[in-house]
């Protein structure tokens, strides 16, 4: 894509003044004048303290937080402590623009250009409807969605953000990490290993954190704390960690599978206080080429662990690791490719120094993610990943379709499942979907047996 020379913010007023632009200008305080870009957080965990410090962290001239949104007030305050440790002049945030509560988002998206939107994944959609609907930039974590017709409402805002001239990314970021976009230029554009006809992907690891329910604390509040167990608010591992392989295979593949059917369970974690979610998941995707990717992901401990991808064609392999170690061998196992990082050091030449090299060369592809976005916005050019990151949550839910049914799935059937886990409106009178029995237990698919709503 040829970069536009960028635009002076009069020639940019100019040029949206028709249509559905002009609504973007109007409601933008950075197009109506101003040369800040104010952003605003919702969602001060981890995840989103941490895309708001990159936020800061880029080179671009007038970003500043101006306000932050979270159910809890305790994690609003953490974040906000954090990053005026880091960035004491760009974080704006006075006490009234420190909103709490579930509906606190919609403050946040009134008063900022550039929206963070970090909440548990079951908010997504809805976050991302207001904040489209206003007229503002987005950066959102993936996934998307929990269930279909939250990748549906994604899916009809994408346009409609298209169509406002308006900027989203999705953090699925070995899409803007060097190793994996070298290699798939070495893949698509060399063919150094030929014509991909199967894939593996995997998301293997020890486990997630766990929050005790705190005295006074609803059953709704406690079910959002610990979001990570609960399908409507995390759609599960498959779908909250695992979508960055299966993301990888989409883009390698180049579209979405026709079909999946799998297996999982739980097996190490088994109390009742777990909530939903399995513990381990395998997935069998066909693509409409024929090729099938075999995915694996799994919370236990004590087991094999890996996260990685890697691709066979009818000429070789390439193996994908998001430290960098990207390489590609024939089928006698020789080495045909390795990833060089940008500083030129070898990618692969021993585990230490490759990795060394690349970490200390090659830029962190979250900073790359709000380098680009603030850019785009900038610039004004075109940039809208809520298409492929609608695609890449909807095959993730497949997959937990297949497991959760353990039926075989077409993607026309999974896309167009009635079945809305997440509800639309939450507040904190809202009585949660899922509740747990006599026990303390909640309800868990089991694979051939009637029970929890799948598709």
């Amino acid at each position: 894509m040829t970069t536009p020379t960028p635009t002076t913010r009069r020639e940019f007023i100019g040029k949206t003044a028709g249509a559905a632009s002009a609504l973007t200008v109007a409601q933008s305080a950075w197009a109506a004048g101003s040369d800040q870009i104010k952003v605003g957080l919702i969602g001060c965990g981890g995840r989103g303290s941490g895309a708001a410090n990159q936020a800061l962290s880029t080179k671009q001239e007038g970003i500043v937080l101006h306000a932050v949104a979270d159910a809890f007030k305790e994690k609003a305050d953490g974040s906000l402590s954090n990053l005026r440790t880091k960035h004491a002049e760009k974080v704006q945030v006075d006490d009234s623009r420190i909103f709490t509560g579930l509906d606190g988002y919609k403050k946040v998206i009134d008063s900022c250009d550039l929206v963070i939107l970090t909440t548990p994944p079951g908010f997504r959609p809805y976050h991302f409807e207001a904040a489209i609907n206003a007229g503002k930039h987005v950066f959102m974590e993936k996934p998307v969605a929990v269930d279909s017709p939250g990748v549906r409402k994604v899916q009809e805002m994408a346009k409609i953000a298209d169509e406002k001239n308006l900027k989203v990314v999705v953090g699925l970021q070995r899409r803007y990490q060097n190793c994996y976009i070298e290699a798939l230029k070495q893949v698509k554009e060399k063919g150094i290993i030929g014509d991909i006809v199967s894939g593996q992907v995997y998301w293997n690891g020890g486990g997630i954190w766990f929050r005790d329910k705190q005295p006074g604390q609803s059953e709704l509040m406690y079910q959002i704390n610990n979001w990570y167990f609960f399908t409507w608010l995390c759609g599960d591992h498959i779908n909250e960690q695992h979508i960055h392989n299966i993301d990888v295979a989409n883009w390698f593949i180049g579209g979405h599978p026709i079909s999946a059917q799998g297996m999982g369970g739980r097996e190490q974690r088994t109390e009742a206080k777990f909530g939903q979610i399995y513990d381990h998941h395998y997935v069998e995707y066909t693509y409409a080429n024929g090729v099938r990717v075999n995915s694996q992901c799994r919370h236990q401990s004590g087991v094999y662990n890996a996260v990685r991808e890697e691709f066979t064609g009818t000429k070789g392999k390439v193996y994908l690791i998001n430290s960098g170690a990207c390489y590609a061998t024939d089928h006698a196992g020789n080495i045909i490719w390795k990833y060089r990082a940008s500083g030129g050091d070898a990618a692969a030449e021993g585990e230490t120094k490759g990795k060394k090299g690349r970490r200390s060369t090659d830029p962190d592809p979250y900073q790359v993610e709000h380098d680009t976005l603030q850019a785009a916005i900038r610039n004004n050019t075109p940039l809208n990943n809520a298409y492929y990151g609608a695609e890449s949550t909807m095959t993730s839910v497949m997959g937990r379709m297949a497991t959760y049914s353990g039926k075989e799935l077409t993607w026309d059937q999974a896309l167009n499942s009635k079945v809305q886990h997440m509800p639309a409106i939450v507040t904190a009178e809202t009585e949660p979907p899922v509740k747990p029995d006599a026990n303390g237990a909640y309800p868990v698919a089991i694979p051939g047996k009637p029970g929890v709503e799948i598709i």
